[in-house]
């Protein structure tokens, strides 16, 4: 445990800084998750809808400072690839 005031304060801030991010984390991972999920099924419309959202998610973290803009663009772009050539091999 951390003697001085300042550190006591700093440990409740980073504990709140901790949940916090893992909060906005968590949402990115499910997000992409459930784009994954709907691409190995195959359904291009649920795929396209669900990639808005992702996309949605993360450019939301970016903003909160949770994850690095570069982070969220690279993950973007995978997402969409992905949804692309499911779209291309369906038409």
């Amino acid at each position: 445990m951390p003697n001085k005031q300042s550190a006591r304060r700093r440990v409740r801030t980073s504990e709140r800084n901790r949940l916090y991010n893992r909060y906005w984390k968590s949402r990115c991972k499910t997000a992409v998750k459930r784009v994954l999920e709907s691409v190995s099924a195959g359904d291009v419309e649920l795929a396209a809808k669900r990639l808005d959202m992702a996309q949605s998610v993360l450019d939301k973290a970016v903003v909160k400072g949770v994850v690095h803009k570069n982070t969220a663009a690279r993950r973007k772009a995978r997402l969409a690839a992905k949804v692309k050539t499911l779209a291309t091999a369906k038409a």
